[in-house]
């Protein structure tokens, strides 16, 4: 006789043991991922050195790495985990640090290609995070060196090379070179 079981909550996915190598919570299952690798983890570090840089001189708010958790969908539930992310103070107040995931989504989140990642399986989590709350979704892909930033109601803008990536529906006076991005 087979049996089933109920699909994880995202509390209860937070309070499992760490299992050692990357993990999501997709509708109720848990993701096993890959170790993305270094330079995926430099272009990470480069996206939080920039963001804080700027968010330093313009405290609006706080930035995320390492695949910090956000709920993305209820019933079942899914929990992803954005390379980097920021909240502004309105959506998390300044000072307070949640334990677990936050019941808000952020405004901004970086998710950085992997080589073993799909274009269709990257839109499909811009198109989570979007319905999420999440205000715009900036992929970033290595190979290319490109930044693809989404919105909810906007077409999609590519930033390269010597283009300034600048995000005003989100961090207003935030201008970083896309090339810092990928160099050090």
């Amino acid at each position: 006789m087979a049996t089933t079981t109920a699909p994880l909550t995202a509390d209860e996915f937070f309070r499992l043991p760490d299992p050692g190598r990357p993990a999501e919570l997709v509708r109720g299952e848990i993701v096993m991922m890959n170790m993305p690798g270094y330079r995926h983890g430099h272009v990470c570090a480069n996206i939080s050195f920039e963001l804080r840089l700027f968010l330093d001189a313009h405290p609006q708010g706080t930035v995320v790495t390492n695949d910090a958790g956000i709920i993305t969908k209820r019933d079942p539930d899914s929990v992803r985990g954005a390379d980097v992310a920021f909240y502004s103070h309105a959506r998390i107040p300044q000072g307070e640090i949640p334990v677990g995931y936050p019941r808000v989504a952020p405004e901004l989140v970086f998710e950085v290609l992997s080589p073993s990642d799909e274009w269709a399986e990257a839109l499909a989590k811009v198109a989570e995070y979007l319905k999420a709350g999440v205000v715009t979704v900036c992929v970033v892909d290595p190979e290319t060196e490109t930044v693809i930033a989404y919105f909810l109601n906007k077409i999609e803008q590519a930033f390269r090379g010597d283009d300034a990536l600048v995000l005003p529906d989100v961090l207003p006076g935030l201008s970083i070179p896309v090339r810092k991005l990928f160099h050090a």
